[in-house]
Parts: C-alpha cells; sequence; structure tokens
C-alpha cells in the first residue's frame, strides 16, 4: 500500500506555497504608487480576505470532488474536459513554473545582497537554477524524506518571521513616523486603479493558499480533512502577512524600499544594522527554499493527472517505484529554469499574477454553477455563509482583473496567447487520444 501525506504535512505545503517571493518582494513596487501605512495594510488585509473567502470556496469542490490536480480536476467535472485541460496548461506552464522562477529568483537575490562582490546577474541566475535542481532530486525520492523536508522548512519559515518581527520592534532604533489610521485622501486611494493594480501584486503574495487541492489522491480522508487544511493554512499566512508588512512600513524608510526587491534585507538592515542584516538576509534566503520546496511538490501533480487522461501526454503519468511523479517534476523544473533564464522579474510577476487570478476566479465561479448541476453531489464540506465567500472573491478579482486589462495589455495578450495555445493542444491531444 503507497504510502499517504499527513494532514499537518499538507498545511504546510499550503503555508509555504503562499509565504514566499510576493511578501519578501512586492512592497518596493506597491510603495512607487501609494504612500499611505493605511492603504498598504488595507491591501495586504483585502489579499487575506480574498484569499479566505477562496479557501472555503475551493475546500467545497475540493470535499465534493477528491481527486488530485486542483483546478484541471475541478474544471473538467464542472464545465467540460476542455476547460480543465487549459486550466492544467496554464497551471503547468505559468502557475507553479513561473513562481518558482520568481522564488528561486528571490532567492538568490537575498544570498546575493550578502556577497555583494560576487553579485552579477548570472551568477543569480546560476544560483536559482542550482536551487531548483537540487529540490527536484530530493522530491524525487519518496514521500517521507519529501514530506519531512518540507515540514522542517516550514516550521523554520514561521519561526524566523516571527523572531524578526519581534527583534526589528526591540532593536530598532529609528520608528518610522508612519500614520496606519486613514487619512483623508485615503478613500480615493481604495478606490483607485493604483490600488488595484498593487492588489494584483499582493494576490499573486497570496497565490498558493489552493495548493493542498493539487494532491487531494495523496491525502488521508481528504473531504474531511481538505477543507481544514486550506482554511487554517490561509488564515496563519494572512496574520503573518499583515504583521509582515507593518514591520516592514514601521522600520525601514519608504524611500528606501520603492522599487526595490529585497525588501526585507533593507527592513533588516534599517533595524539592525549592516553586520545583522546579512545574517537576515541569509535567514530570509534559506525561507525562500521552502517556497521553492513546496511548489516542486505540489505542482507536477496537474502534469500528473493530465498524463493519466490524455494518451498522447501519457509520459506525464511516469511515477517511480514510491509513487512520486518523476517525470511530472522533471519537466517543471525544467520550465522553471527556462523562466530564469529569459525573463525579468516584474515581468513574471504580473503576467504570473493576472493569468492565475483568472484561472481562479473562472473555478471559484465553478462553486455555482455545481451546485445548480449536481445539488444531489455528496458535500461533507459547504463554504459557510453562502453565497458570500465566493461573491467577494469574484467581485474583488474581477475588480483587480478589470484594471490589469485597461493598464497593463502586454501582460493580457501573453496570457490570452497562454490560453489559446492551451485550447489548440487540447484539440490536438484529445483527438489523438
Amino acid at each position: 500500500m503507497k504510502s499517504k501525506f499527513h494532514h499537518s504535512t499538507l498545511t504546510a505545503v499550503v503555508i509555504a506555497n503562499m509565504i514566499g517571493t510576493g511578501v519578501f518582494t512586492s512592497l518596493g513596487f506597491q510603495l512607487l504608487e501609494i504612500q499611505s501605512g493605511f492603504a498598504i495594510l488595507m491591501l495586504w488585509a483585502l489579499g487575506g480576505l480574498i484569499a479566505v473567502s477562496g479557501s472555503m470556496t475551493y475546500a467545497e469542490l475540493g470535499a465534493a470532488l477528491p481527486r488530485s490536480g486542483g483546478e484541471y480536476n475541478f474544471l473538467t467535472k464542472i464545465y467540460h474536459p476542455c476547460a480543465g485541460f487549459v486550466s492544467g496548461w496554464v497551471s503547468a506552464t505559468i502557475g507553479f513554473s513561473a513562481p518558482t522562477a520568481l522564488a528561486a529568483i528571490t532567492f538568490s537575490s537575498y544570498l546575493m545582497s550578502i556577497f555583494p562582490e560576487a553579485d552579477t546577474e548570472w551568477t543569480r541566475k546560476a544560483i536559482a537554477c542550482a536551487l531548483i535542481i537540487i529540490l527536484a532530486q530530493i522530491h524525487s525520492s519518496n514521500r517521507e524524506r519529501s514530506g519531512g523536508l518540507q515540514m522542517s522548512f516550514t516550521v523554520l519559515k514561521i519561526s524566523v518571521i516571527l523572531l524578526f518581527c519581534i527583534g526589528a520592534f526591540v532593536f530598532s532604533k529609528n520608528i518610522q513616523p508612519i500614520s496606519f489610521y486613514p487619512a483623508k485622501d485615503d478613500i480615493n486611494t481604495l478606490f483607485s486603479g493604483s490600488f488595484a493594480i498593487s492588489l494584483i501584486y499582493v494576490s499573486y503574495a497570496y497565490t498558493g493558499w489552493n495548493a493542498a487541492t493539487y494532491l487531494s489522491s495523496e491525502l488521508h480522508n481528504p473531504q474531511k480533512t481538505l477543507p481544514w487544511i486550506l482554511l487554517s493554512g490561509t488564515l496563519i499566512v494572512s496574520v503573518l502577512y499583515i504583521l509582515l508588512n507593518f514591520v516592514f512600513l514601521s522600520v525601514a524608510p519608504m524611500e528606501d524600499m520603492q522599487g526595490k526587491i529585497e525588501i526585507g534585507y533593507i527592513a533588516s538592515k534599517a533595524a539592525f544594522g549592516e553586520s545583522a542584516a546579512n545574517f537576515t538576509g541569509l535567514a530570509l534566503a534559506l525561507l525562500l527554499i521552502s517556497t521553492v520546496s513546496a511548489m516542486t511538490l505540489a505542482g507536477p501533480r496537474v502534469l500528473h493527472v493530465i498524463g493519466e487522461d490524455f494518451k498522447m501526454l501519457s509520459f506525464l503519468s511516469k511515477v517511480n517505484k514510491n509513487g512520486i511523479p518523476t517525470m511530472a517534476i522533471q519537466i517543471q523544473s525544467l520550465l522553471a529554469i527556462a523562466f530564469i533564464i529569459t525573463s525579468s522579474f516584474e515581468s513574471i510577476l504580473v503576467f504570473a499574477g493576472f493569468t492565475l487570478a483568472l484561472n481562479s476566479f473562472i473555478t471559484v465561479s465553478g462553486v455555482f454553477v455545481l451546485r445548480f448541476l449536481r445539488p444531489d453531489i455528496e458535500r461533507p464540506y459547504k463554504a459557510s455563509m453562502f453565497p458570500l465567500p465566493p461573491l467577494i472573491y469574484l467581485s474583488l478579482t474581477g475588480w483587480t482583473l478589470y484594471f490589469v486589462v485597461a493598464s497593463r495589455p502586454t501582460e493580457v495578450l501573453f496570457s490570452a496567447a497562454i490560453v489559446l495555445s492551451g485550447i489548440i493542444f487540447y484539440f490536438i491531444s484529445a483527438k489523438r487520444s
């Protein structure tokens, strides 16, 4: 009998998937347009509300349709196999490989901030690629080693974040004169296009709350445990995100962080001084190993179930003696390496953020379709206060998608090209299968 993941391991996967690139980098981009402490914290609070609402909806879908594959599984059964395939195509090409690349790049950026004399673009890229290769080999072994690594790094990640937040307040000699209470102009800011675009960055930072749905088939009793995994992981991360950004803004000058990627290092330098900041930068770099690890663990399961369903792509379903989808892990890792070598950080961030938000928007809409078309299906968990959670998610996410379409057409066109290529590939695969 093949081993299963314990529910605590998948909670760690959810937390580790979420806490990574976005929270340690995106504040710099937000500060280019927004300089209000209240508005910045509202961004992260709204991002948490979106993620919690989405996780409640996904929990219902995951309990009713318990199979690995996430959106691929949901959309196949709710809408049509083509919708599921395109969603899986997006997850495979963008959803995990791009965030894996971003997390690996951020890891190398934090690491190189400690060794500036060796810092070059290609040094960063080489370190990022090496990290992905090493983790791909570990996760291609067995579930015990894979799950143990993930659990250890996630516990370390939460501990370091809490110690950083406490230490920054205790040791910082220059708390910034920033107000977190609403000012008269903040209402206009909250309804501006800049706020909506920044919310895409924040939503990207929360991406990963749905990670456990990609491994449902490898979980004990998924219909009962999956909802609590999704909700508990998302709530923990929401609290940590708001706390982290409160600390960043309190200890470091806004102008020092504007447009920068290494936000954690800059805040550490302002709070502890340069020598201590090097140690903190190393600790934050180590945290990002957990993020790359979690995405390497969860993402390939999408490719694996696509390989099971489409004969033409059956090579993707290849597993080792322990049931680990080794071929899918290797392919996703190669895609992530390709992103690292060919693309810039911000272009990947906006492109991936928009595409993933669109994918989840269609999936969350599916809860209404499933309730209408299959009212008698067993639902061990139903979203509390329905239909409020999916409506909150759809309205806030739809608002941000609108502004991205209006202001960042290049990234939207790339996203449309990925979706179109998925549709074309589906019909070719379906015909040959």
